[in-house]
């Protein structure tokens, strides 16, 4: 590698270990066995610098989801029990990903003084919840775009607050079994409007 590509694994190990907004140039410089008149050079500032390698982070937790969802049973069983399965899976993944969830809910709490990251993150939250609505329900986006970003949307809201209430509490967060329990509680209700 070379001191970029240094740089950026650096910096994406301090962003695990310290987060975005404790992350210093001298700790990625010390992580990346780089001078720090290196970051400079290559990215122009520090936060460039950790701009890229969290752009390079949320890529990577992406396909990790995506893998964490394509790895399950095939599409055999109920509907209620591929929910679970699923679910499981991605409540698993959360011990993996604790970092990568940490850094984003850091990140959402200063979006208005990064705005340099707004539009990444926008640009993102489409990209995902079209891709979680053909993972989940297997939704073609572009047969009724509209369907899909609505129930990308749902499954991206259950994502971000089960991995809120995870990150705060592991221990009392819902389990696969407890969503599944609480939609067959809900959903009856919904159906009947």
């Amino acid at each position: 590698m070379g001191n970029r590509e240094d740089l950026l694994a650096g910096a994406r190990r301090c962003l695990m270990e310290k987060g975005y907004s404790g992350t210093t140039a001298r700790d990625i410089a010390t992580a990346a066995g780089t001078s720090l008149a290196s970051i400079g050079y290559h990215f122009r500032s520090t936060k460039a610098l950790l701009n890229a390698a969290l752009v390079d982070a949320m890529e990577e937790w992406g396909k990790e989801i995506e893998r964490t969802l394509a790895a399950g049973p095939a599409l055999g069983g109920t509907p209620a029990q591929r929910f679970e399965a699923t679910w499981t899976r991605i409540i698993e993944s959360f011990a993996r990903l604790r970092p990568l969830w940490a850094i984003q809910f850091e990140l959402i709490a200063q979006m208005d003084r990064l705005p340099e990251l707004r539009e990444a993150f926008a640009t993102a939250n489409r990209q995902a919840k079209l891709g979680l609505a053909a993972l989940f329900e297997n939704l073609d986006p572009a047969a009724d775009p509209r369907k899909a970003m609505a129930v990308g949307a749902f499954y991206q809201a259950l994502l971000g607050g089960m991995a809120a209430q995870w990150l705060v509490d592991p221990d009392e967060a819902p389990s696969a079994a407890d969503l599944a329990e609480a939609l067959r509680t809900i959903a009856p209700g919904l159906a009947a409007q």
